[in-house]
């Protein structure tokens, strides 16, 4: 395939001598002379382990030229790649002045560009905010504007490059994901990273938009977290490098899908009670947790914003399917479920409670004196079936994916159902008749 990939830094370069290695005609267009006569020459205008040789080889195979003309590396183009700089603006956000430059460029050489048989995909792999793609791409593109024999699919494929091993993360990135409302760019797009051998994840725009900024805030995550883990064990002689050492050996928690999944607060015997320990550790040796100490201030704002939610739909008789803290126990220390139950009842709304596995009269020790302590003639509120708890209900809560619960769920006619946790699952078309679902 012919490809134009616009901007020449450390993403741009990677990509075009990447595609050029594996036999695509690639020129790069730059609005900086060095950068092009340097590629011309077959030298790398970044610096990267692997990059020169790869620059090298593909202009001296004749696959990879470079140009400050947007009109020549569009000629009968099949794909142009937008990898120019989105860096932040003065107010924090993204500054997309590069990318409507870019856009710009490209759209003017179609005027006298000579177009491709099919297609041609303008494919943004800058990271940019979700909508960008949608609001900003797509209209410079609109087909009524477009010269005669132009036919325009727009998508996002994120890069996955880190700097330092950008050659290497090109040939053998984590994921390919392809974002776009054009079955012709889909196709287009697979056929130019076939070479890579993976199966492509095909999804809608914002998607793809949002994918490179979740895990760039992970990364970040993950360095505050073994920064402040670090902050914290030293003062008590511990070699903090080899705790998370060991931590990191962890595959089927620490290092995981597990947990990394939006819904609801966390809760139970131990990630409340450890946060604060830490917490006190951290003072106690007179450092600073930011993030740690974030953590249970983030999780009281998911307790508070169900509450808020349901008070503000101005109904009074609220069911809860599920009390524990999370499925197939009955232990309700710190459990949020129980948290937004006390709080419902505190706010004087009309509270029904079913939950599998919670029988009030089954519970002992701790896990009966802390439902106690929460909730006062909780034999009232604890319904024996889900029908039970759900009779009337104009919101319903869902908690758990108990099959009774949800079953009677379907049955019933609640006027807003929260799904904290995804519990429905294809179960949500089910309910679309209802004034809200939100999950």
């Amino acid at each position: 395939m012919k490809v134009a990939v616009f901007g020449l830094g450390y993403v741009g370069t990677v990509t075009a001598a990447g595609l050029a290695s594996r036999g695509h005609e690639v020129v790069g267009v730059d609005v900086d002379t060095l950068k092009v006569d340097m590629v011309r020459r077959g030298q790398s205008p970044v610096v990267e382990p692997g990059i020169d040789l790869l620059v090298r080889d593909a202009v001296a195979g004749g696959r990879l030229d470079a140009t400050t003309d947007a009109r020549l590396a569009l000629e009968r183009a099949d794909v142009s790649l937008v990898c120019v700089g989105t860096p932040s603006s003065p107010r924090g956000d993204t500054d997309l002045t590069y990318i409507k430059r870019a856009l710009s460029d490209l759209r003017d050489a179609m005027e006298v560009a000579e177009p491709p048989s099919g297609v041609h995909s303008v494919v943004i792999r800058s990271t940019v905010p979700p909508g960008t793609c949608a609001t900003v791409v797509a209209p410079v593109f609109a087909a009524q504007d477009l010269p005669q024999g132009w036919s325009v699919g727009t998508a996002m494929t994120p890069e996955f490059l880190r700097e330092g091993c950008g050659v290497e993360d090109f040939f053998a990135p984590p994921f390919v994901v392809v974002g776009t409302q054009d079955a012709r760019t889909r196709e287009a797009l697979t056929e130019l990273f076939a070479f890579l051998g993976q199966e492509i994840h095909h999804v809608d725009l914002a998607t793809a938009e949002a994918l490179k900024y979740a895990c760039n805030a992970f990364h970040a995550v993950k360095v505050t977290f073994a920064n402040e883990m670090g902050r914290v064990f030293a003062p008590f002689g511990v070699d903090a490098r080899r705790v998370m050492e060991i931590f990191t050996e962890d595959r089927k928690l620490n290092i995981a899908p597990t947990y990394l999944r939006p819904g609801f607060a966390f809760g139970g015997s131990c990630l409340p009670k450890d946060l604060r320990a830490l917490q006190t550790m951290a003072r106690y040796a007179g450092v600073e947790i930011p993030m740690v100490g974030s953590a249970m201030v983030s999780n009281e704002i998911l307790v508070r914003s169900v509450v808020d939610r349901v008070l503000q739909s101005g109904y009074q008789r609220v069911c809860l399917l599920g009390l524990s803290f999370k499925m197939d126990t009955d232990d309700l220390r710190e459990s949020p479920n129980l948290e937004v139950a006390e709080r419902f009842v505190g706010k004087g709304l009309d509270v029904r409670i079913y939950d599998p596995i919670v029988n009030p009269d089954r519970l002992v020790g701790a896990n009966l004196r802390h439902l106690q302590s929460k909730l006062a003639h909780v034999n009232r509120l604890l319904a024996t079936t889900p029908q039970e708890a759900l009779d009337g209900a104009e919101v319903v809560v869902v908690a758990s994916s108990d099959p009774a619960g949800l079953e009677a769920l379907k049955a019933a006619d609640p006027r807003l159902v929260i799904d904290l946790n995804g519990r429905l699952g294809i179960d949500v078309e089910r309910l679309e008749p209802y004034q809200g679902v939100s999950w």
